[in-house]
């Protein structure tokens, strides 16, 4: 018989979690409105500096963790389509 291959080792994935940190603009518990203009911050940061200015994916990661999960997949896309479409609510010019 022949024997099979030794698996190859596991290595566990390492992850760091971080939350966003205090705002004094949005002192309460409700972050909606945090998550509202961290997505604005973010859009003038990457007209401002483009994508690939790593201090504007700190906006990204903060609009993406702050918007309320039951509804973050349908804001975020109604966001996209209402910027796309010149119909979002904010400037977004740096």
């Amino acid at each position: 018989m022949s024997e099979a291959a030794p698996a190859p080792e596991e290595h566990p994935v390492k992850r760091v979690l971080q939350t966003v940190g205090f705002d004094a603009r949005f002192p309460n518990q409700n972050q909606t409105r945090h998550c509202f203009q961290s997505y604005i911050d973010y859009y003038k940061c990457v007209n401002a500096k483009g994508d690939e200015f790593s201090p504007c994916k700190q906006f990204s990661r903060a609009y993406k963790s702050l918007c309320p999960s039951a509804y973050s997949v349908d804001i975020i896309t109604r966001f996209d389509e209402q910027r796309e479409a010149g119909t979002f609510p904010a400037s977004l010019e740096p």
